[in-house]
């Protein structure tokens, strides 16, 4: 019986994107499917005519032959087997073909391990390792090489990280033949499976290192220096190289990722590369003016001159005094806000002095901003009796 023509086989025109042949091959397949059919030869026939049609369109070189020439590019009838020998389907699944379909079919639900070829899978790279660590702000802002303790698997020293035992080595696996992975043809499909005999190492052990049991590691506490940059901020991460857990059967070993955590200063607040802080000053030197001595971050101290009727909530910028900027040679700024303490525990003499200074001065004058505001609250109250 004479084929049908490929295009008319999936229902799309002979213009059809390849996301089109795919999505109309992929409704067909899962509706024609031997699994949803059991017994059924006419669907068994009807998958495997649209298996083959789609098999020739989504290859751009096959589908440009069949535009020109039709089946008779793939039968033989062009006198040369280049395009049958290029992936056509023939009459039957067996081989690569088929699978390369079964792929297109369920791929995006298997995932990438499900599309991976042959390889063996004995030397493993080791697993990454995280490190929370804790520091101070002053850490932080001048950096420091901290100690760390990390437990872990590292490289077996008695078989080098072999796993076999001294003065014996692995053997290529006699099942999957060093692949790590079998096939097998389960009716139309052909399975691929982690080989059984070795685990998916492609290689077996007779005599298996008595330290490691054959894994060609062991685990261990181990002591390590990690290098804290100055400026780093809290969550900052810090990769160090091949400081992960050793890889399996001498594979190169992972990352170890160290997580910082600045702790909270009694003194400062720190955002970005900005330090902020609080400082008290009596109400005699806000008023008359002076000067404070107020910490800074390296451990020193320096002035900062309060001029006469400084208020409670103004700042006083410090240049450069701030946090080490990471991997620059700049600092940050330190902003020094000022809260104007009100006295208390006064004695009577300090209170009549008080009295006669508020007494002998307008509020005006001395207060400008109570006086601005308790002006506005008569406005307003006078608005609302309105």
């Amino acid at each position: 019986m004479a084929k049908r023509d490929f295009y008319q086989v999936l229902g799309v025109d002979k213009k059809a994107s390849a996301e089109e042949l795919k999505k109309a091959y992929r409704k067909l397949a899962m509706q024609y499917h031997p699994d949803k059919n059991p017994g059924n030869k006419e669907a068994e026939a009807k998958f495997k005519e649209i298996s083959e049609a789609y098999d020739t369109l989504k290859d751009d070189q096959k589908r440009a032959a069949y535009d020109r020439f039709g089946h008779a590019a793939f039968d033989g009838g062009m006198g040369g087997g280049a395009a049958r020998g290029a992936g056509g389907m023939g009459g039957g699944f067996a081989g690569g073909n088929f699978s390369d379909i079964f792929e297109e079919m369920f791929g995006d639900f298997m995932g990438q391990q499900g599309r991976a070829r042959g390889g063996a899978e004995g030397a493993r790279r080791g697993a990454d390792l995280t490190y929370e660590l804790d520091i101070t702000l002053e850490e932080a802002f001048a950096g420091k090489d901290a100690a760390v303790k990390i437990a872990s698997w590292q490289g077996c020293q008695t078989c080098n990280g072999s796993g076999a035992e001294k003065g014996t080595k692995a053997e290529t696996c006699a099942t999957c033949r060093g692949a790590g992975r079998i096939r097998a043809q389960q009716g139309f499909f052909t399975v691929e499976r982690t080989c059984p005999g070795c685990n998916g190492a492609g290689q077996t052990i007779k005599t298996p290192c008595g330290t490691c049991s054959g894994s060609g590691r062991t685990r261990k506490e181990r002591s390590l220096s990690v290098a804290i940059p100055a400026g780093v901020d809290h969550g900052t991460r810090i990769r160090v190289t091949g400081e992960g857990e050793a890889g399996l059967r001498g594979g190169p070993s992972g990352d170890l990722y160290v997580f910082l955590s600045v702790k909270p200063h009694r003194f400062f607040q720190r955002e970005g590369a900005n330090l902020y802080c609080r400082v008290p000053v009596a109400m005699t030197m806000a008023t008359l003016g002076g000067a404070i001595e107020v910490p800074t971050i390296e451990g020193k101290r320096i002035k900062v001159t309060v001029p006469a009727g400084t208020q409670t909530g103004q700042q006083f910028r410090l240049k450069g005094k701030g946090m080490s900027v990471l991997r620059q040679q700049t600092r940050g700024e330190m902003f020094v806000e000022v809260a104007v303490e009100t006295p208390v525990n006064l004695s009577k003499k300090q209170k009549e002095l008080l009295q006669e200074f508020a007494g002998d001065t307008p509020a005006t004058k001395n207060s400008p901003q109570s006086s601005s505001f308790f002006d506005k609250v008569k406005d307003l109250w006078e608005d609302l009796k309105d």
